[in-house]
């Protein structure tokens, strides 16, 4: 038990390294992020003329192929992250289109692009904002718009923290004189976090 112990501890501490120094340092800047985060995002705006044929689609003649203009979208404009929903407005008179907008949401972390497509003039705006390399950190810390791999990367970074906790643990069982201050060194951290849990925490 003591030398599994003793080599997962080892093990797990070297392979966490980088990830636990990474998730220490953007704890800080989501704690602080007025003195991190950019007050003022980077915002760019480009227009982007859309072929007519994607804005058909077996569903309709004035249904946007959605699967295709994605693709377009990603390739042309350069937009990245997860795209949100379509939401399509039509104004259809005798068959012919009168007004038509089509608008979807690219978000990742760190930043977001707005599309809006004028059906009838089949050209796009899009606004692409990006609020700098520390709101990624954040965004990444938290999981927010990172996809569903780097949720399972969290999860399994987490687990593995509770392994390198409880190796801990077992290699300081056999050593009563350290595990005994071990054991004041966690009743004091642990009597401080609820001190101001419950003294300072509004």
């Amino acid at each position: 038990m003591q030398l599994w112990s003793r080599r997962l501890h080892i093990y797990i501490s070297m392979a966490l390294l980088l990830v636990v120094l990474f998730f220490a340092i953007t704890g800080i800047t989501l704690n602080r992020p007025h003195l991190f985060v950019k007050s003022q995002p980077d915002i760019t705006e480009i227009t982007l003329a859309i072929p007519e044929s994607l804005l058909h689609s077996e569903k309709g003649q004035f249904s946007p192929d959605e699967a295709r203009l994605l693709t377009y979208l990603t390739k042309e404009a350069q937009v990245s992250g997860q795209p949100s929903g379509f939401n399509v407005y039509r104004d259809i008179e005798d068959g012919e289109l009168i007004e038509g907008e089509v608008a979807v949401d690219f978000k990742g972390p760190g930043f977001n692009s707005a599309v809006f497509i004028d059906m009838t003039t089949q050209e796009a705006v899009i606004e692409k904002t990006h609020y700098g390399l520390v709101a990624v950190l954040n965004d990444l810390h938290k999981g927010r718009n990172s996809g569903e791999v780097w949720r399972w990367f969290i999860d399994i970074t987490a687990l593995l923290m509770v392994f390198f906790v409880l190796t801990g643990v077992c290699l300081l069982i056999p050593k009563k004189k350290t595990l005994k201050t071990s054991l004041k060194w966690m009743t004091l951290g642990t009597a401080v976090t609820l001190f101001i849990f419950f003294v300072a925490v509004p």
